[in-house]
């Protein structure tokens, strides 16, 4: 697949290049504790986790609902900030950015998809999908170009001038997938992808972030409560009580 600037979704590479990204690490997490204080009440979300992810890695985290998983998911995505701890992603100390610089971060490396797809229903699928390309300098051809790619690789094709109300569950996640990718974000970050689907819609919905794992290198920071998803992963990780477990617990 081409490029957005630095590339697009990258063509599928070889296994050799595959090993080779292993050994970066893209996320580097130390000693992070996340607490939410309201008037003199505080919690403790997260309490001095340290987490490694590398290129190419497909992390789950898996816990019960108020174990400090997405509260953790937020912080990589930079969306919350935490309270103490080293939090590196790309090499850049996202916790010391300011809000604009954040913002155009994100924008440039990561794509999240959510467990409400959050399609807005006046536009079509295509239109979905292209929203993130209008905050580029790209023309008319290229976000057709990309959009076309994306809405592809999900299956979805024949279904790029449908509105959301005519979409399946299953399938509007996985345009929601496609506005995820189309601009090739470094990171994919998706919190209970598959938590409002039926059986049927979440395997495919696994089935795709497995072949975006697998065939083009994204890394994939997966939250869930569901065994299942887990399976998709490389590497699974278990949270209890704002505690990030050992990896094998």
């Amino acid at each position: 697949m081409c490029s957005v600037g630095r590339g697009g979704l990258s063509t599928p590479q070889p296994a050799q290049v595959r090993k080779d990204n292993m050994a970066k690490p893209v996320i580097e997490i130390k000693g992070l504790t996340k607490v939410f204080r309201r008037d003199s009440f505080s919690v403790t979300a997260l309490e001095n986790a340290d987490l490694t992810v590398t290129q190419g890695e497909f992390l789950c985290l898996m816990g019960p609902s108020g174990s400090g998983k997405t509260t953790l998911l937020n912080i990589i995505a930079g969306i919350d900030q935490p309270t103490r701890g080293e939090v590196r992603v790309l090499n850049e100390d996202i916790a010391a950015m300011n809000e604009d610089r954040l913002a155009a971060w994100r924008n440039v490396h990561v794509g999240f998809v959510f467990q409400t797809f959050n399609l807005i229903p006046v536009l079509t699928a295509y239109e979905n999908v292209e929203l993130p390309l209008l905050l580029m300098r790209l023309s008319a051809e290229e976000r057709q170009r990309l959009v076309t790619t994306a809405l592809g690789l999900v299956g979805l094709q024949d279904r790029m001038q449908h509105y959301p109300r005519q979409l399946s569950g299953g399938q509007e996640q996985r345009v929601a997938i496609a506005r995820a990718i189309v601009t090739d974000p470094t990171l994919l970050m998706a919190d209970e992808p598959t938590g409002d689907l039926d059986a049927h819609s979440a395997d495919e919905v696994l089935d795709i972030l497995s072949r975006l794992n697998r065939e083009y290198n994204k890394t994939i920071v997966l939250v869930t409560h569901d065994p299942r998803a887990a399976r998709h992963a490389t590497v699974t990780r278990h949270l209890e009580k704002g505690q990030l477990l050992p990896l094998g617990a």
